[in-house]
């Protein structure tokens, strides 16, 4: 199920009640998404795909990107020509108390081991 845009210009995104921890859990189960949603956590504003550098290529990128719009982990606007990027950790945090911050802690942990 994938919400209708309002415009041209319009992203879809589900409702905060339309995001299902099954595929908040699938997007985050992809080390790219889980990096994308790492620096988004860590930014202090939303910020551009271009911001994000993964190591794949641009389609592959926006492939991701989409996943985590599509199940409600981010919420993508666009400014101009670019697509501005937030991590929907309100909603999130709303719907599932402590996953995310569970999920960023974990990934963080398995990056600083040696």
């Amino acid at each position: 199920m994938t919400p209708a845009a309002t415009g041209p210009r319009t992203l879809a995104h589900p409702a905060r009640d339309e995001i299902r921890l099954e595929g908040v859990l699938h997007a985050l189960s992809d080390p790219m998404r889980l990096r994308v949603v790492r620096e988004l956590a860590a930014a202090a504003s939303e910020v551009s795909c271009s911001h994000v550098e993964l190591p794949v290529a641009k389609s592959t990128s926006t492939h991701h990107f989409r996943v985590l719009r599509e199940s409600g982990v981010i919420r993508q606007v666009y400014c101009g020509t670019a697509k501005l990027n937030g991590l929907r950790r309100d909603d999130l945090d709303a719907l599932f108390p402590g996953l995310l911050d569970a999920i960023l802690s974990a990934a963080a942990r398995q990056v600083d081991e040696p």
